[in-house]
């Protein structure tokens, strides 16, 4: 099955929503996806297996009289399988309850240009080159120390294209490149095995250091053997950008997503304009950020991505918006319509999520911590509340700074506490800026956590 063209995705698009509208639809919208990656699997130290995924479809949305259906097909050859997914779209519609709340489709808008979110380089990568990858991933672990084991990891490349037409004149389509490396890791010595350790690079264009990966994921694992046990008390923490992404993803990104905040189950409901955090904090919705996990040029309905503040210098300024949360406030989308693939509709979500970055390096910002904690992931996270923010998670791998400096590893140790009493105790902010997922930030140093041992 051969990929198809960027203009054969929207004009197929743009086919089905037409048809919808013939068909009897008030307003219509098609959405086509295509993803093709290829993956090199690490298993037990080896590389292990090499698979090639492809994945395509389109979605329909056809509005009755404010009443919605929704239909996807993943057989795009066929023009009879396209047209009963819209036909299918449309008897959902007629067979659901209208919405009071629906104000129409976006309109059309001129789209932005983003920059490093392409790279034919990737497109055109053989298995061989990611083998080669994964080789130099594995070497590098092996030869920064024999204590640390890689136990899976993985090379993917994938290209991916995505077009969107809808009854309002909205004609678009994007494509795109991710190429990602990733070992995970333990250390062994006599009888002490330590807990994964994880490290990965994951880039929009050609730009992976394959060796750093293997190098970090083996320095991680063996910088964990001998483990002491924490007390329980109140401390400073550190926390990397991996526990800071764990973390953030079930707290924050809920709490400013509008939907959310209308059916009141968000903290920051009612308190914009309010110190929400620490005056240090400064934090953007960047849909455009160069290279960008999730940069685009259009959501995932049609709708341009933007760069959004949230919060400036601790003050909570606003939400994330998709199209239908927007308009029922008489707003304008913020472009914060996410859509995973053409599988599913719409919904609020985070773009790149982005700290604003201090000044001081990492080892600055330890050398100020008489005593405290550095967090590299958390195990957890996803038993977060997110209408409150709590959370209760165990930190692993974790480190011990006493006097200004890395004194030891730390074992059995528990954060336990909220997300928005963790923003509001912020006391620095590193320079390392680097991307993780949807969030793009710093090592964040952090007052008055409150530190669980066994």
């Amino acid at each position: 099955m051969a990929a198809l063209r960027q203009e054969e995705l929207l004009r197929l698009a743009e086919r089905a929503s037409e048809l919808a509208l013939k068909k009897g639809a008030s307003e219509a919208e098609a959405y086509v996806f295509q993803d093709l990656s290829t993956y090199v699997s690490i298993e037990r130290g080896q590389i292990s297996k090499t698979s090639r995924t492809f994945d395509r479809g389109l979605g329909c949305r056809a509005i009755v009289n404010k009443s919605l259906g929704f239909c996807y097909t993943n057989v795009l050859e066929s023009e009879n399988a396209v047209e009963e997914t819209v036909l299918k779209a449309l008897d959902f519609a007629r067979a659901n309850r209208p919405d009071d709340n629906w104000r129409g489709l976006p309109a059309e808008k001129p789209f932005p240009t983003v920059k490093d979110t392409y790279d034919s380089r990737i497109e055109n990568l053989r298995v061989e080159n990611l083998v080669e990858t994964a080789s130099v991933m594995l070497d590098a672990a092996e030869k920064k120390d024999k204590r640390a084991f890689p136990i899976e990891g993985e090379v993917r490349a994938s290209s991916l294209s995505a077009a969107l037409a809808n009854s309002n004149r909205v004609s678009v389509d994007d494509r795109g490149t991710m190429i990602e490396c990733s070992l995970a890791t333990i250390g062994h010595e006599a009888d002490e095995v330590t807990p994964v350790c994880f490290e990965f690079n994951l880039e929009r264009t050609y730009d992976i250091d394959a060796a750093a990966v293997g190098e970090e994921a083996a320095r991680l694992a063996v910088s964990a053997l001998k483990a002491k046990k924490t007390e329980t008390k109140e401390t400073t923490v550190i926390l990397t950008q991996f526990a800071l992404q764990q973390l953030l993803s079930y707290t924050l990104i809920s709490a400013i997503s509008a939907d959310r905040v209308q059916r009141d189950q968000s903290f920051f409901r009612g308190r914009v304009g309010e110190k929400v955090a620490s005056e240090i904090v400064t934090v953007y919705d960047d849909g455009l950020l160069p290279g960008g996990i999730r940069t685009w040029k259009s959501d995932g309905e049609g709708v341009p991505q933007q760069k959004t503040l949230i919060i400036e210098k601790g003050v909570l300024r606003g939400f994330i918006y998709d199209n239908y949360a927007a308009r029922k406030e008489g707003r304008e989308s913020t472009g914060n319509g996410a859509r995973a693939s053409y599988l599913s509709t719409p919904s609020v979500d985070a773009t790149n999520l982005h700290f604003q970055a201090g000044t001081e390096s990492a080892e600055a910002l330890i050398r100020d911590v008489q005593e405290g904690l550095l967090v590299n992931s958390v195990q957890g996270a996803h038993t977060s509340n997110p209408a409150s923010g709590e959370f209760s998670v165990v930190a692993t791998p974790a480190w011990a700074i006493k006097n200004g400096e890395i004194a030891y590893p730390v074992k059995g140790a528990m954060l336990s506490g909220d997300v928005f009493h963790m923003l509001a105790n912020v006391s620095g902010l590193a320079n390392n800026e680097r991307k993780i997922g949807q969030v793009v930030a710093p090592w964040v140093r952090v007052e008055n956590v409150k530190i669980i041992g066994k």
